[in-house]
């Protein structure tokens, strides 16, 4: 058919009142409103938990001088949920696209088994001490590097080839991580129980474990990788289709594959030497974006996750803190709705 006869046919169309079809990233109006509602709630419940963490039940009135100290150790933790709920969120979106299976995390390339064995490790070694010491920008960095390194070695390993197998990746990553929490929990056994509260301490993810200290390099690179993955998102909106249709579609479907991975890595490592391991919030956050997101675009989906990733996490630690004044808790409680969400979603699918 010519072009004018392309444009006859349109305005026929136009004349006789055919609906013209139309794409784009949400099916109708509707779902497109509903969303930008439910991303401003959840946006707007993030920013009053803020509010309410930094400024309710202050200890010391506005004109005290030791105002501001108290603003600024809570504005640590602030930045520390804030840090947590986008490398989670997007990390966790990303890698279920990129793997093709919304039920798995990235904690199974062994993130967080890794954090434990480094911590379990120094304090079974060189004692209490050297583990009370084992802070700074220097260790962070350790462990930082000590993860993405081990991620490395396994997309490099395992991907690089031609006949690269995803799977065999995250099977390989299943291995270690158990291996390693073997070897953890070895070492655990023999431990004192004044060393065993020490190391717990150290292996429940919280936020009160973040250090002010680590923000200058902690918060550039964190922003700059998400951004990064969030200009890729119309790229891993082709991936998530699979290897044929990518390839069909253009995209070099192993490199992109390899390049999705690093962010992923470098958003786990980074959270995980922060705050500590939290293996089911990426998951609950995830799995809640799927809901509210009526849509498969990642340019949508992304933001949608993170809003609900720091909304619930804010809300909690402020209901927790200031409403019912348990505030070890709130890891273990977020961990455990994730967890219960994970089960009832592998139950009602009864598949990985």
């Amino acid at each position: 058919m010519s072009a004018l006869d392309v444009g006859y046919a349109a305005g026929c169309g136009a004349e006789t009142g055919m609906r013209v079809r139309r794409t784009g990233a949400f099916r109708t109006r509707r779902d497109a409103r509903r969303y930008w509602l439910l991303l401003c709630l959840f946006l707007g419940a993030g920013v009053a938990a803020v509010l309410g963490l930094i400024l309710y039940n202050q200890p010391v009135p506005v004109d005290s001088p030791s105002f501001i100290p108290v603003v600024k150790r809570r504005l640590t933790s602030v930045t520390a949920m804030f840090i947590a709920a986008l490398c989670h969120s997007f990390a966790t979106v990303a890698f279920q696209s990129v793997t093709g299976n919304r039920i798995i995390t990235p904690s199974l390339l062994g993130y967080e088994s890794l954090y434990s064995f480094i911590q379990t490790s120094v304090l079974f070694f060189f004692g209490a001490t050297t583990l009370v010491r084992f802070t700074g920008t220097g260790a962070f960095f350790l462990q930082v590097a000590l993860m993405i390194g081990l991620s490395l070695i396994l997309f490099g390993w395992l991907l690089s080839g031609r006949y690269g197998n995803l799977h065999l990746m995250l099977l390989v990553g299943i291995i270690i991580g158990a291996g390693l929490n073997s070897v953890s929990g070895f070492m655990r056994r023999v431990l004192s129980p004044s060393e065993f509260d020490l190391l717990q301490a150290r292996l429940i993810g919280s936020v009160n474990n973040a250090d002010a200290a680590y923000f200058p390099i902690v918060i550039p690179l964190v922003l700059a990788t998400a951004l990064a993955m969030f200009l890729l998102s119309r790229r891993l909106n082709v991936l998530s289709l699979g290897r044929d249709a990518a390839t069909a579609f253009g995209v070099h479907y192993q490199a992109h594959v390899i390049l999705f991975l690093v962010l992923i890595a470098v958003l786990m490592a980074t959270t995980t030497a922060l705050i500590g391991p939290m293996t089911f919030f990426g998951f609950l956050v995830a799995m809640l974006s799927y809901q509210a997101a009526p849509t498969h675009d990642h340019r949508y989906v992304l933001p949608m996750a993170f809003a609900i990733g720091f909304g619930v996490l804010t809300s909690a630690y402020f209901l927790l803190y200031h409403v019912f004044h348990a505030q070890t808790v709130v890891s273990v409680l977020i961990e455990l709705f994730g967890g219960i969400a994970f089960l009832t979603v592998l139950l009602r699918k009864r598949s990985l």
